[in-house]
């Protein structure tokens, strides 16, 4: 049995980029070469490659399921992916797919305004979000005791200087996938 964190899997995927004769660096003949989709996990972010059932073609945002079980189009995963190995329409496609994550789970992240705490003596998680810095953290610590948020529009109006509290998040988590050193991860 493995020691430490254990193992995070994901149940759902949405596709960034459908790829029907694999990857153009392949020096396979085309009909060796099965479909591909690079996708990004519904909980995790985890950046994901899968090979297709043939016969199947997912379209650019679809919602697949990889869990254990029948799968209807994803015949197996094949192995994670770094952000700089997608390709260039998985790069533009996934700041519009994390941000329907985002907005579909929006209790979830709220509730990490409502609940976000000091990582260390001078660093709060809250100033993480690109765009945050003390003087709005505090503005956000001080609206929070009159009372907890209920979503992204009573974030934003209650908080002066929060306007897209949605686009913040988006942009956390896709610096977290691009840069596999970032220190303190929240959400990936």
């Amino acid at each position: 049995m493995k020691r430490g964190k254990p193992e995070r899997k994901e149940e759902y995927v949405y596709v960034l980029d459908y790829l029907p004769y694999g990857y153009m660096e392949d020096e396979r003949p085309i009909y060796q070469r099965k479909p591909l989709v690079q996708t990004v996990g519904e909980t995790y972010f985890t950046l994901l490659e899968l090979t297709v059932k043939e016969g199947k073609s997912p379209s650019v945002q679809d919602r697949l399921y990889i869990g254990s079980g029948e799968r209807d189009v994803v015949e197996r995963v094949n192995r994670r992916l770094r952000y700089d190995e997608l390709t260039s329409g998985s790069q533009l496609e996934l700041p519009h797919v994390i941000g329907h994550i985002v907005q579909q789970n929006e209790k979830k992240f709220v509730d990490f305004f409502n609940r976000a705490e000091p990582i260390t003596t001078r660093l709060h998680a809250l100033e993480l979000l690109p765009g945050v810095g003390k003087k709005l953290m505090w503005a956000i610590l001080e609206e929070r005791k009159k009372g907890e948020f209920e979503s992204f529009q009573d974030l934003s109006s209650r908080v002066k200087g929060l306007h897209n509290p949605l686009q913040l998040i988006v942009k956390r988590i896709i610096h977290e996938l691009q840069d596999p050193r970032t220190k303190y991860r929240i959400f990936t």
